[in-house]
Order: structure tokens, then sequence, then C-alpha cells
């Protein structure tokens, strides 16, 4: 199948099935279509859609999302993960602003944080209908089986591969329209588990289709056992229904978030207590629970501390505050952290 035929079947088929109405492709503007292609990195449609309409009612253009406060950004990223792309979006926003115009060159948007090669070529394509390609998941997938490309796309000749047949493949007339049709294509048809082969638009020139192998492709990820760690995280209320919280580093996981104190056991955390003069009024160790990250597993035991004396220090330059409960929704919280409270009866929604 010549690039031409591809690219008419792939336009002819977005034309009857694609996805149109999507809350970022109303009033297209690249801030929308931007935020909308940092958000559904490495998360799916069904997830991002309140995510971005959420953000888009509190931050409608750049120059709110720029002026407001980290925390408020991290806030209503709570629950969506990777938080680097917020703090990321965030900062990108603020030297956009700066700027007084959105980039419209593959160079400039490349120097900008958070935002790489696809992405970049998404926002020129679908923002500014300049023909670059992308290869996010979904393309990657169609690609991989269309062409039967064996290897894991994250080994840098395979992804190189794969690029080269993207850049390829890109026409230069309905562009946007293209790229949205391979991002759906394989959200909607050329899906990981159970394609809909018989309803794909190139299932008659399909490798993979062909060598009745569509579940080969692409090849998976080497498999690798995740390490486990494990912590106590320290749930501390005072009599003033105040709850201690730490702010983590700038960068790492849950960068930038609130979360409670990090302890490696129960007896630690005590001690830390008692060096702080903190009264131990009442205290419950709540199961062990499991958090999940790309690299590891987090098995964390919440012990639940109410102490009787008033304890009013902060420390650490402001990293560490007493919060009264009823500001812990206005932070930005990591899923596990937020649910822990929300279980906890702190009055967090």
């Amino acid at each position: 199948m010549s690039p031409s035929a591809f690219q008419r079947n792939i336009l002819a088929w977005f034309d009857q099935h694609g996805r149109k109405d999507l809350p970022w492709q109303k009033d297209l503007t690249p801030y929308r279509v931007w935020l909308s292609e940092t958000m559904l990195q490495q998360t799916q449609v069904a997830t991002v859609i309140p995510y971005f309409n959420a953000f888009i009612a509190k931050f409608p253009d750049i120059a709110d999302l720029a002026s407001a406060p980290v925390d408020e950004v991290l806030h209503l990223w709570s629950g969506l993960g990777y938080y680097a792309r917020a703090r990321n979006l965030h900062k990108t926003a603020q030297l956009i602003a700066e700027q007084g115009r959105f980039p419209d060159t593959l160079d400039e948007l490349l120097e900008l944080p958070g935002i790489g090669l696809s992405t970049a070529g998404a926002i020129l394509s679908i923002a500014f209908n300049k023909s670059h390609p992308i290869l996010d998941g979904n393309v990657k997938r169609v690609l991989a089986r269309f062409r039967a490309v064996s290897g894991w796309p994250g080994n840098s000749a395979v992804n190189k591969e794969l690029w080269a047949l993207s850049a390829k493949l890109t026409p230069i007339a309905r562009v946007a329209n293209y790229t949205q049709a391979m991002m759906d294509l394989g959200a909607t048809v050329c899906t990981r588990g159970k394609p809909a082969c018989e309803a794909c638009p190139l299932n008659a020139e399909c490798l993979a289709r062909r060598e009745n192998n569509v579940s080969a492709y692409p090849t998976p990820k080497p498999a690798k056992t995740l390490p486990v760690k494990q912590l106590t995280l320290l749930l501390l209320s005072n009599a003033d229904n105040c709850i201690l919280l730490e702010k983590r580093p700038p960068t790492g996981i849950w960068g930038g978030l609130w979360s409670l104190p990090e302890f490696d056991s129960i007896t630690e955390a005590h001690d830390w207590c008692l060096t702080r003069n903190i009264h131990i009024a009442d205290q419950q160790i709540l199961s062990t629970r499991r958090h999940t990250f790309s690299h590891y597993h987090l098995d964390y035991t919440p012990l639940l501390v109410r102490s009787d004396n008033p304890i009013n220090f902060v420390m650490e330059a402001d990293r560490t505050v007493w919060y009264k409960t009823g500001q812990l929704n206005k932070l930005g919280l990591a899923a596990p952290i937020k649910l822990l409270l929300q279980q906890s009866h702190t009055g967090i929604k």
C-alpha cells in the first residue's frame, strides 16, 4: 500500500468513524490541544475528559494557568498520575506567557518542558495544520502491526524505524484529521487486546493480520520483576482537628505534592513523635497497602496518631505544616494519600 493509499483509507475511515466531539476538539486553540495532549500521555481518553474540563473551567487560557499557584495546578491534577506533567505544564505556561505567543515551530516547542517529539508533532498538526509525524502509543501499535515491525518500541533501533515509517505516511493535506485519525484508530480499533481487525481500514494490507499474529505486535517490553519498597506513613492529627503534611521535593515521586511524613518503621515514627514532644493520645495501625509505580511497588503501612497536646511547629521552610481538614481539598495530594485521608474521616472530599 502506497503512502497516498494509506492516507486515503485512514481519512475515509476518520470521516465516518473518527472522534470529532471530544472536549478539546471544540473551540480549537493551541492551548487546548497542548493541554489535552499532555494529559493524554499514557492516559486514556475517558480518564482525561473530566480533568480537561476541570482545567479549562479553572484556567481557560495560558495566562490563567501561568499565574496560578503550582499547588492549585497540582490539586486539579491529583489522581491523574505522572505529576511531572503538571509541573512541566505550569512551567511551560509561564514561559509561553512571557513570550507572548504560542510557539509554532518544532524547534521552539521542543525547548519547552514536558513537550517531546510526538506531543510537538500533534500540536503542530492539529493546532497549526503543519505536517509533522507523531508516534504516541496508539500510533506505534498501528504501525508496528501494519508493517509487522518486531522488537520492543522502547529499543532505539525499533523506535527509529517506527518514526521513519510515521514520517513517510504523514500527509501534507488534512494533516490535522490524519493525526487524530491515527490516534483514534489505535484507541478504538487497533487496541492492545482484542483488536477489531474486521473494522480496520488497513486490514487488507496489515502484515500482522496476514501472519494471523496481531497480538505479537508491538513486541512487549521485556519482563522485569519490580522491586518492593516498604515504609510507614504517619497520619498525625491534633486536638484542633489539623493534619500534619509535608511537601515533597519538586522532582521525583509525587514531586511537589503534599504527603504524610514517611518512616522506615512504626518504631521510627514513634521516636520521631517523642523527640518533638508529641504526646500520643491514641493510635491505630492500619493494614499495609500497595501502590505500584512504573519502576517499583510501594507497600505502605498507615499509622494513625492522635495527639492531645498543642504542637505548633513548622519546619524546613514551611515544608511541614499543620492543615485544618477543611483546607485539604484545596491541596495537591497524591491519589493514595487523598484516599487514605478520605477513609480516615478527615472530611476531605
